[in-house]
């Protein structure tokens, strides 16, 4: 869970991709200070996520290789956010996986496909594009200032899972995700 100073769909969104910068800094995704100051500084507009070039040429690096285990064949585009959850056909939300982890995640969104025990292991480029492209869809709906965990729980489909792992009434990475997906 985010500390309680993450109070906003936006704020919980560059919590998350701190933590992917953070990492990336040889600091991990456990380095509380370095991780709330890129997120402060993410949301002052200070430092800014990584272009749309710059994710393609780190997907150049693993080219032919599956993003989530690292399979190097039966590869095939996979939408981070599912198209049956309303995610586009866009390259913001594609990534090249193997048959084997498009089957086993479906369509499921990203956090939900592994639960939140494991949302601090996905690759930093799939999750970092997936981060950004729940921004701009967040944007908008003019949701990105909602902290109302209510009115988010209301507009979510993954109370379940939040049931399922004791998360129910705390703002988590579900909360970003959960709002997508077909009526």
């Amino acid at each position: 869970m985010p500390p309680p100073s993450i109070k906003t769909v936006r704020q919980i969104i560059f919590y998350q991709y701190a933590k992917i910068i953070s990492e990336a800094s040889g600091f991990g995704k456990t380095n509380y200070p370095m991780i709330m100051t890129r997120c402060k500084q993410l949301e002052a507009g200070q430092i800014h996520w990584s272009s749309s070039v710059r994710e393609w040429l780190k997907e150049k690096e693993v080219a032919d290789t599956c993003i989530y285990c690292g399979e190097k064949k039966d590869l095939t585009i996979e939408h981070i956010l599912p198209r049956s959850c309303g995610g586009e056909d866009v390259t913001d939300n594609v990534v090249m996986v193997c048959k084997s982890c498009n089957s086993s995640k479906g369509g499921k969104r990203l956090y939900e496909w592994l639960g939140l025990k494991s949302k601090d292991t996905h690759h930093r480029i799939a999750e970092g594009k997936y981060l950004k492209y729940l921004h701009s869809l967040h944007e908008k709906r003019g949701t990105l200032e909602v902290s109302d965990i209510k009115l988010l729980c209301e507009a979510c489909n993954m109370q379940r899972h939040c049931e399922a792992e004791n998360s129910v009434e705390k703002l988590s990475v579900y909360c970003v995700e959960g709002c997508f997906y077909k009526k």
